[in-house]
């Protein structure tokens, strides 16, 4: 006969046996998440061959740069922003400019100045004049939270498309500007396509770097605090306006690295490359990957860079509609996300 303590402790045992079956369930999730997507990016890579590989891993990359600086805004700090691509242009305009040699008089289009400097002289410069302009705007945004914070930083993505649209004396609007420098040292420059691979995946591997010493620091245990109660950590002396415009300007700058990246790999910018669109999938690669998670960010930019190559390929689907279809199936992708794994593929936060 059962006494009355072992009656008492059976739905707890089952309790007890319900958690541990789903904590077990979500760890292999994660687990094959990151097998299937390595699995596949493996597999495309080989099946497509050498040269493709490269292509996919540079895109990858710079990507992978990008989402990373994002997630230590909307993952680490609860910053919900759609403005990021801004600097992403301001990075790669600077590169532009600075390093393109082209005639453009010749072309009868606008004429803008030339300047002819070297890339790595350039690339600092994009990344010190994203970092400053992320301050000024950074103060601004500070006044706001939540949704309000959200339409600003939609604002200030507007704002900057359309002076990369309309400054036709500096950035020859759409036109664009080409002729774009490679990395170059000496008698030494990046122009095989490998080569670079090498260079941008040394760049996102400081980046990376330097996300975890970020995170894994007192400073980002503040800025998880500031996301998930700003006002109780304010009242333990924490200035959280000051750790607020500091991740935000150090996300700033990681970001026009990648526009610097991006220039001189597709030696080629006009505006339709920084558009609010490439703004919203960048916070999309993010959700997918999961907030709060360097892994998650390399996981989603991947999982995005093979989607976005991968539909290419498809027998059935017009190229005219590759692009179309690919926003659809992210979409899709991402709702079902939010139903039944809000946290991302690898997340600790929920949006």
């Amino acid at each position: 006969m059962q006494t009355n303590a072992e009656s008492s402790s059976k739905p707890t045992r089952l309790l007890g046996n319900s958690q541990a079956l789903l904590a077990s369930a979500k760890g292999n999730l994660e687990l094959w998440a990151n097998l299937l997507i390595i699995a596949w990016a493996l597999g495309f890579m080989l099946w497509q061959g050498v040269g493709f590989a490269i292509t996919v891993g540079t895109v990858f990359a710079i990507w992978a740069i990008l989402s990373v600086s994002l997630n230590l805004v909307v993952g680490f700090t609860g910053l919900l922003s759609v403005g990021h691509v801004g600097f992403f242009g301001i990075g790669a305009y600077t590169v532009a400019i600075l390093t393109s040699r082209a005639e453009y008089e010749q072309l009868r289009t606008e004429a803008i100045p030339t300047f002819g400097w070297p890339f790595f002289a350039a690339l600092p410069v994009g990344v010190l004049l994203a970092g400053i302009i992320a301050i000024a705007v950074g103060v601004v945004f500070n006044r706001f939270r939540d949704d309000i914070y959200v339409l600003v930083s939609f604002g200030f993505a507007i704002i900057s498309f359309n002076i990369f649209l309309n400054w036709r004396g500096l950035t020859r609007g759409a036109f664009g500007i080409h002729e774009i420098a490679r990395p170059a040292v000496g008698g030494w420059a990046l122009d095989d396509e490998l080569g670079f691979l090498i260079f941008a995946l040394a760049i996102l591997a400081i980046v990376v770097l330097l996300s975890w010493l970020i995170v894994t620091s007192s400073f980002g245990r503040v800025l998880t605090a500031i996301r998930e109660d700003e006002e109780a950590i304010a009242v333990f002396g924490f200035r959280t306006t000051h750790y607020k415009l500091a991740v935000w300007t150090i996300s700033a700058m990681m970001a026009g690295l990648a526009g610097g990246l991006f220039a001189s790999w597709t030696t080629f910018v006009d505006p339709n490359s920084f558009i609010l669109l490439e703004s919203m999938l960048l916070v999309a690669i993010v959700i997918l990957g999961g907030l709060a998670t360097i892994w998650g960010s390399l996981l989603g930019a991947m999982a995005f860079v093979l989607l976005e190559e991968g539909m290419r390929f498809l027998p059935f689907l017009p190229t005219i509609h590759v692009g179309q279809a690919r926003l659809v199936v992210l979409g899709i992708l991402l709702v079902l996300l939010m139903l039944f794994r809000p946290q991302g593929l690898v997340g600790r936060y929920k949006l």
